[in-house]
């Protein structure tokens, strides 16, 4: 079991496992497998219910070739796909809880999940996925090429945690909301807001609060701000985006 550090913007440090070399596999062998059940469905549309053997007979072979790598093509971008979609998962991925988080705190972007995917080449397809095994296994924080070069990393979501170590608030069913736009917000957002204003709050760190207060304002892009308190604003934040997030 690897544990991973990872350091927000705010310097808070944030402790995750690292999904371990066999969740990671398993979730590929899935990913993989849809993708065989997807050219199976596809393959029988095309020549058994579309009849596209005789269209072929009247093509050239680039033609040919263009057609079936249009058909292929949700293959070939699955992974980026899915992942940009479901803020760093696959299907696979959310089957075994495991996740593609940034290791400097930031919410994932399309860009990172590019740069992962085209890494992919290199990982996966070169030696049967045997660099990327040889990555995972070597790296301090079970990185691929592609993680090391986007600068993310897969973590478990199967820790046994309670509620304050998670974006989860306790609200009442009669709660009513204040700040609607804090929709704005990502879960990865809220983590970070949440676990720094617990350790500013305990430490009594009045500047941090004031920062964090200053940065969510920003954000959230708040117009009037109904707490004079820095400690009430935050608390009423968190609640608000829990709120929206489990009634959406």
């Amino acid at each position: 079991m690897v544990e991973l550090q990872i350091n927000t913007t705010q310097n808070v440090n944030i402790n995750f496992i690292a999904a371990s070399v066999g969740e990671r596999i398993l979730a590929y062998v899935i990913d993989w497998l849809i993708k065989i059940a997807y050219g199976v469905v596809i393959f029988q549309i095309m020549f058994n219910v579309i009849g596209m053997e005789e269209w072929f007979e009247n093509l050239d072979d680039w033609s040919i070739i263009a057609i079936i790598l249009l058909f292929y093509l949700p293959v070939i971008f699955y992974t980026l796909i899915f992942e940009t979609l479901l803020d760093g998962q696959t299907i696979g991925k959310r089957i075994l809880k495991i996740k593609v988080v940034k290791i400097d705190g930031y919410q994932a972007s399309l860009a990172d999940f590019v740069i992962r995917w085209f890494f992919r080449i290199v990982d996966l397809n070169i030696m049967s996925g045997i660099v990327a095994l040889i990555a995972i296994v070597t790296s301090p924080r079970n990185q691929r090429l592609g993680d090391m070069t986007a600068g993310t990393s897969v973590i478990t979501l199967k820790n046994n945690v309670n509620i304050n170590h998670t974006i989860l608030e306790d609200i009442k069913d009669d709660y009513k909301p204040t700040y609607p736009n804090v929709i704005r917000l990502s879960d990865n957002d809220a983590r970070i807001i949440k676990d720094t204003f617990t350790i500013a709050r305990k430490t009594k760190d009045y500047k941090t609060l004031i920062k964090l207060r200053n940065k969510i304002i920003e954000v959230v892009e708040i117009k009037e701000v109904a707490q004079s308190n820095d400690v009430e604003f935050i608390d009423t934040i968190l609640k608000d985006y829990n709120y929206f997030t489990q009634n959406m």
